[in-house]
């Protein structure tokens, strides 16, 4: 017997389906405005000092595997384009308990970046002179003081009163703000580069890589590829799109493509701009000691102070607009979990504003905690970064497994050489997790047992007889893969004891990584199972049918 739609009904947790209000521009600015956040200010002088000039190798070679990882997410989101789709994309795939675990991994990275950015607006606004001197909202230790979780908790509830207003609103304000923040670097690229370009500087300080491969791979976690994070926000929110086929693939490739030209241009910009002399005995401090906002430093140095002005300003709209709509991600995977009944129900009770209500109070409760562990920016970014790359790891697999076992489905658009590119999609996030460090990565096996924790205790909330199998032996791959790649981090020369000889340590990664993606597709589970997982998810949603040539 067919299930019945749920659009503009109450579903059997009590909510009515979202509300499909959004357009291609209105996709493609949540997904540039989610790129472009507290990095572009951060992310330049972050990985100058580790990498100096070979910075720029780091943003190439994240961008390249990126885009890889970009393009994965476009075909799964344009195929299936429901909400929370990085959640539900491996759930159609292998079933329930993988489905968690990528969404879990998903949403605690997600719920994470919004306090993220608030400290990264907060810091800002401590180097704003006239604020500095009424309000202290840091310690000398970047840590917030009590007026700065003050401050920091107002915003947080700002971010969520819009999200709770609605997805039309909250898209039409990120639209606004994405414009703005694409403006004002721009802006400073092209400043800084007419008033200050010292070629030297690529080569000095101990030459164009003072600290060779390992400080180009090191710099990655530390500021690279946090920065280019978020081109999944469109994904996360297909299931408001109004024509999700055709937009959410044009939305994710256009913001990925935007965004790596303005991070390359940026730090070209940054380091031809630096005081030759700052560099010429090494990049530890390029701008001076506990300076926190770099192109403000530099742009008052070349004689552009008007700039600075408009980088303190945008030093706040910035972060604070990418916190507002990575909340608005975390409600659709907490949201998507729901449905998949591996989170409780209640989170997936919509409101008059055909938002998801509680799964937003939900994000605003958790980053509210994060302030107190993680009380500074840099503190969150690697574990937000190895969070990230488990989570873009799901995709690429997810996707091949689903071409073989869901293959017959219309697929708007399509991942070019997707045999090769889908491997290695899989391949790049695995080193991306590997030079995030092992600090990083054994904090985040740790988050990912409390989430089995808290899955156990949902299962237990749910009678016998309407719980749905686990899918076990599709899930068999996932733990020997974490495990496996926090053992490598625990050997390997980030963080770990260093045992692993140099690139013989990335050989590892890479093939353990191939081992692992060809035995997940072949545990996939059976092509009628995953047909009635996304049938069942799809009437849900209410998922516009594909055009009549298609079918």
């Amino acid at each position: 017997m067919s299930r019945p739609s749920v659009a503009g009904s109450e579903s059997a947790a009590g909510s009515r389906h979202l509300q499909r209000a959004v357009g291609f521009w209105g996709l493609m600015f949540i997904s540039l405005g989610s790129i472009i956040g507290s990095g572009w200010l951060l992310g330049a002088l972050t990985t100058a000092v580790i990498a100096g000039p070979a910075s720029l190798v780091s943003w190439v070679l994240a961008s390249t595997m990126l885009a890889v990882l970009a393009l994965a997410h476009a075909e799964l989101g344009a195929t299936y384009p429901i909400a929370g789709g990085t959640a539900r994309f491996p759930f159609f795939a292998f079933g329930p308990l993988v489905g968690f675990t990528a969404g879990w991994m998903s949403w605690l990275r997600s719920v994470l970046i919004s306090p993220i950015e608030v400290e990264a607006t907060l810091s800002y606004m401590d180097r704003i002179g006239w604020f500095h001197d009424r309000v202290h909202v840091l310690h000398p230790n970047g840590t917030l003081t009590t007026a700065g979780l003050v401050i920091g908790t107002i915003l947080m509830l700002v971010f969520t009163l819009i999200n709770i207003l609605g997805v039309r609103l909250m898209s039409g304000i990120n639209s606004v703000t994405a414009v703005v923040k694409t403006a004002v670097p721009l802006l400073t690229v092209v400043v800084l580069m007419s008033l200050a370009f010292h070629g030297s500087n690529f080569t000095a300080g101990g030459g164009f890589a003072p600290h060779g491969a390992h400080g180009v791979f090191a710099a990655l976690p530390a500021g690279v590829v946090f920065a280019l994070l978020g081109f999944e926000q469109a994904i996360q929110l297909a299931g408001e799109a109004r024509d999700p086929q055709r937009d959410v693939s044009r939305a994710v490739i256009v913001a990925m493509a935007v965004g790596t030209a303005l991070y390359l241009l940026l730090q070209v910009a940054f380091i031809a701009a630096l005081n030759p002399e700052a560099v010429a005995d090494g990049w530890a401090n390029p701008v001076g000691a506990g300076n926190f906002g770099p192109y403000a430093t530099l742009a008052t140095a070349v004689g552009a102070g008007w700039l600075a002005t408009i980088l303190y300003v945008d030093a706040v709209i910035s972060p604070a607009g990418t916190g507002l709509v990575y909340m608005a991600g975390a409600a659709r995977l907490s949201y998507a979990m729901g449905r998949e009944r591996v989170l409780p129900t209640v989170l997936t009770q919509v409101g008059r504003s055909r938002v998801p209500v509680v799964s937003t109070l939900l994000a605003f409760v958790v980053g509210e905690l994060a302030f107190l562990p993680f009380p500074s920016w840099q503190a969150l970014v690697g574990l937000v970064t190895s969070a990230a790359a488990v989570m873009y790891a799901f995709a690429p697999v997810a996707l091949h497994a689903l071409r073989v076992r869901d293959g017959d489905r219309n697929r708007p658009y399509r991942l070019p050489a997707g045999q090769i590119m889908a491997p290695a999609g899989f391949v790049f996030a695995n080193l991306i997790f590997y030079w995030s460090g092992y600090e990083a990565d054994w904090k985040l096996g740790i988050a990912a047992l409390l989430g089995f924790v808290v899955l156990a205790l949902t299962r237990r909330g749910i009678p016998a007889a309407e719980r749905s199998g686990l899918r076990a032996k599709s899930a068999l791959w996932v733990w020997p893969w974490l495990g496996g790649l926090v053992l490598i981090g625990y050997l390997g020369r980030y963080g770990g004891i260093g045992v692993l000889p140099e690139w013989w340590d990335l050989v590892l990664v890479i093939v353990f990584s191939l081992a692992v993606h060809y035995t997940a597709v072949r545990l996939a589970m059976p092509p009628e199972a995953v047909d009635a997982a996304v049938q069942h998810e799809e009437e849900g949603e209410s998922v516009p049918p594909p055009p009549a040539s298609a079918r």
